[in-house]
């Protein structure tokens, strides 16, 4: 098993590290102080517009573009999965970065889908300028009014009328639609609800512009819009689209969906170890900065051991990471998809958020009043790291998966 960068990979992995270091992550305050400035939570300012473009050009002509493109998704990039694990990581250490390299969620699933699954025609209007750069796009699956921690339970109804399909039904924690570039929405619902369970759903790709989408209101993430393109609460009414709007046909929905969701699982733990590991460093300066009681703040409390078991679980995070993304290359190169990975993107999953919110919680800690407040930057990325404990399913539905996993090696389910 090698869990190693390839060489290709390296000097990728060392160019981001280089440029996140020393041109993105110093612009990180200054683009969120900018933040709401034109009145509009979700609108850019001339300096945000400009601070992105300058970077984004910067990354463009390095090279570093589109790198979530891995063997996986078609190859673009010429890396394997583990690669971009490494990679991934640096982008966690600024909240600029994954756009800078046009590596951010969830346009990064949504080109995935694109590319597997899409007629011409989408590639053409969509996965282009995606993929340039040019537009945003929005992923429509969760709903306030069932559990879709259960994808099943999706009741966005789409049905067939002549020619047209018609989509009525209300979407919330729907990233990236709030964004003024967003231009087109993935959306999952329900085609036929007396299929068997897995057959019931289908994804619809529908234009933003299209009449009857009415955008109800941006969801907050614990008193604030934490998301710099919007978490929206969406309501869909009699929206209609062509018929050749639908993802390879009905009932194909689940299908897609584990093609999106596993690498989207993925990439999201490798950023957080990034988020970490940038917890961490902040925690040992202050820790040796500060004095107290007659000595610095590692001397004290057994803040020492805190420091100790914050570097042992990270690594054994970052190792369960790059696991999940080694059995993802395998399984892919062996059988043309992640299904038996799936496990072990599960156990990421699970895992990873927890050791990454404790750095961030203890790091915090090591700070005092100034780690909840504006003056660091921890308590936006502890908001960040609680939430993905619920992104792309919650702790317990991977705990299920498994579990599951566990009892079929034993022939006892």
């Amino acid at each position: 098993m090698d869990l190693g960068l390839t060489e290709h990979g390296r000097g990728l992995r060392d160019a981001v590290a280089e440029m996140v270091r020393t041109r993105i992550a110093p612009l990180d305050a200054e683009f969120h102080t900018e933040t709401g400035r034109t009145g509009n939570r979700w609108e850019h300012t001339p300096r945000q517009t400009e601070i992105l473009k300058t970077l984004k050009d910067g990354a463009r002509a390095a090279g570093l573009w589109n790198l979530w493109q891995t063997h996986l998704a078609g190859g673009g990039s010429g890396i394997t999965t583990v690669d971009y694990a490494w990679i991934a990581e640096e982008m966690g250490k600024s909240w600029l970065a994954p756009e800078v390299f046009n590596c951010n969620a969830p346009d990064t699933g949504n080109m995935e889908v694109f590319l597997r699954y899409g007629t011409d025609a989408m590639k053409t209007q969509w996965l282009e300028p995606l993929m340039a750069g040019e537009l945003r796009s929005a992923y429509l699956m969760t709903e306030p009014d069932v559990a879709s921690s259960d994808a099943s339970n999706i009741a966005m109804r789409c049905v067939r009328d002549g020619d047209e399909w018609v989509l009525n039904g209300e979407k919330w924690w729907s990233t990236g639609a709030g964004d003024p570039r967003c231009a087109v929405h993935i959306v999952m619902c329900l085609t036929d609800p007396d299929a068997p369970r897995h057959q019931r759903h289908s994804m619809v790709v529908v234009p933003r512009a299209t009449p009857g989408i009415e955008v109800l209101r941006g969801m907050q993430v614990f008193g604030d819009d934490e998301a710099p393109h919007g978490h929206m609460h969406i309501r869909y009414t009699d929206v209609r689209v062509p018929s050749e709007a639908m993802l390879l046909g009905p009932g194909r929905g689940f299908e897609i969906a584990q093609g999106r969701l596993g690498p989207g699982r993925i990439h999201h733990c490798m950023r957080a170890v990034g988020m970490a590991e940038k917890c961490l460093t902040l925690l040992a300066e202050r820790g040796v900065a500060r004095q107290a009681f007659g000595g610095d703040l590692l001397s004290l409390g057994g803040n020492m051991d805190k420091l100790a078991e914050a570097r042992i679980a990270l690594d054994a995070a970052r190792l369960m990471c790059l696991r999940a993304a080694w059995e993802m290359d395998r399984a892919e190169a062996e059988t043309g998809t992640m299904t038996r990975a799936a496990p072990f993107i599960s156990q990421a999953k699970v895992m990873v958020p927890r050791v990454a919110l404790q750095v961030c919680d203890e790091a915090i800690q090591m700070h005092g009043g100034a780690g909840v407040s504006q003056d660091t930057d921890l308590a936006r990325t502890w908001a960040h790291l609680r939430t993905l404990r619920l992104v792309d399913g919650p702790d317990s539905v991977h705990l299920r998966t498994v579990a599951r996993a566990e009892l079929r090696a034993r022939a006892l389910h």
